[in-house]
């Protein structure tokens, strides 16, 4: 029994000489998750409290930089939805440090981590998501206006618990239903920075991949992507085009008045069907059943495709359920009555938010000297790059910007990377060719080059001479 007290006060001990040594919490420190490979970089993870009365606290995940930690900047991750998990979405299954295993028990590195130019943060937001909870059940009806204000008070509390950060270059990332969160979050951010006559947030640039951004383009652009890519009939495609006004359509009521365009989009939703993974419409789909008995009789269930494992998701949930894995990132303390899951089932989200034009807010952030970057997948069919596109070139178009880099192939290691274009020197249009809706799930070397240009201030190589690559 000494003995054995003797070791837990050693590593007491370590673990807040570590903390103090970096003026991080040493309570939030992650020694080691299950099955990790051996790393150099420091994880923390845990919670910040957002509102005491309530009891409604956001759960974060905070991986160091690779190398050079205290020299880089950090960068907000969040995934969308609205109500997914940036935990298991950006952090385990796209540019965090580690992958999930095919037997869901333990860990793989992730080479092209966006660690390597930055140091991350997740955060599974709003309360309701993943681990993130609140005591008062009223909270899990909520909107945009309520998950802005949250991660706003988030990030001045994780600054309390970071504080060598609170000067550090701030840039604020995401996807999909991001499209919403990250420019709202931007805004608020920049209201007080309005105000304060003390701390100012510190952004240097905003990026966000497949954007949701504004319904009437979004998502007639849905199926013009199906037409374009042989996923639907000539016929569906023009009733589509002709017949259909989407300047009417809402998420809480889809429907179009044309009997016609009704008929051609459960037609084409038919057509392409489940057997489509439609966030990437060249990756196989997994098939959850199997895959999940395999992991309970500790066989391995990875399922590549083109050289993606396919099922990551339902590894990745076994791994996160694990009660070793939640003790190792401190979560879960509540004991939510609940299994952790990728896209919250609570969760209350008013569709009306959906319909929020975006473009007003980027346009906002871009007149404060704040870079926009928005990249798309070029194999997503659910927020085309179709749609992106546009949208961007209506924007530029807007703030009066001129083209800065025309239109063409960008490069990486020799191949083309995707297609971009500049306009103003604040605004970037980017593709990534061969992506999903989760770019760096599917492309994560073309991923880690774009965001790495992005934090280096540096253009898109659109030339095939070497450049500076991670």
């Amino acid at each position: 029994m000494a003995r054995g007290l003797s070791v837990a006060a050693v590593v007491v001990a370590v673990m807040v000489l570590v903390g103090v040594g970096h003026g991080f919490p040493a309570e939030d420190l992650v020694v080691r998750l299950p099955g990790q490979p051996v790393v150099k970089f420091k994880q923390y993870a845990g919670y910040v409290d957002v509102d005491l009365k309530n009891g409604r606290s956001l759960f974060y995940y905070f991986v160091e930089a690779d190398s050079n930690a205290d020299k880089k900047p950090l960068s907000l991750w969040l995934n969308g939805g609205p109500g997914c998990s940036s935990m298991g979405g950006g952090a385990f299954t796209e540019l965090g440090p580690f992958f999930p295993l095919g037997n869901g028990r333990g860990l793989r590195l992730n080479s092209k981590s966006w660690n390597k130019a930055s140091n991350l943060l997740f955060v599974e937001s709003p309360a309701g998501v993943g681990w993130s909870y609140s005591n008062t059940t009223s909270d899990y009806t909520t909107g945009d206006a309520n998950t802005a204000r949250d991660m706003h008070i988030f990030l001045i509390n994780w600054y309390k618990k970071f504080p060598s950060f609170k000067s550090r270059d701030l840039y604020l990332t995401g996807e999909s239903y991001a499209g919403h969160y990250i420019p709202q979050l931007a805004i608020a951010l920049l209201d007080h920075n309005q105000h304060s006559t003390g701390f100012k947030f510190n952004i240097k640039g905003v990026a966000i991949g497949n954007p949701l951004l504004k319904l009437d383009r979004d998502v007639p652009a849905v199926y013009e992507y199906y037409w374009s890519h042989g996923m639907i009939s000539d016929e569906i495609g023009l009733t589509l085009m002709n017949d259909c006004n989407f300047e009417d359509y809402t998420f809480a009521s889809p429907h179009n008045e044309s009997t016609a365009c009704n008929d051609a989009i459960t037609q084409a939703n038919n057509i392409v069907s489940e057997y489509v993974n439609n966030y990437d419409v060249i990756l196989d789909v997994c098939y959850p059943s199997i895959v999940e008995q395999e992991l309970r009789l500790k066989k391995t269930a990875t399922k590549m495709s083109v050289g993606v494992d396919v099922c990551m998701s339902y590894e990745r949930r076994f791994y996160f359920n694990l009660p070793e894995v939640q003790r190792a990132l401190h979560a879960n303390r509540t004991k939510l009555p609940y299994l952790w899951s990728m896209c919250s089932d609570i969760l209350n989200y008013n569709d009306n938010d959906g319909n929020i034009n975006i473009l007003p807010l980027l346009k906002r952030i871009i007149k404060n000297k704040i870079p926009v970057w928005i990249f798309s997948g070029d194999q997503d069919s659910v927020v085309p790059l179709l749609g992106s596109r546009t949208l961007m070139r209506e924007l530029a178009h807007d703030l009066k910007f001129k083209v800065t880099v025309p239109y063409g192939a960008w490069f990486h290691q020799g191949q083309v990377g995707g297609w971009m274009t500049e306009y103003g020197n604040l605004l970037t249009f980017a593709t990534v060719r061969g992506a999903a809706h989760m770019v760096p799930y599917a492309q994560p070397s073309r991923a880690l080059h774009l965001f790495s240009s992005l934090v280096r201030g540096s253009r898109l190589p659109n030339n095939t001479r070497p450049a500076i690559e991670y």
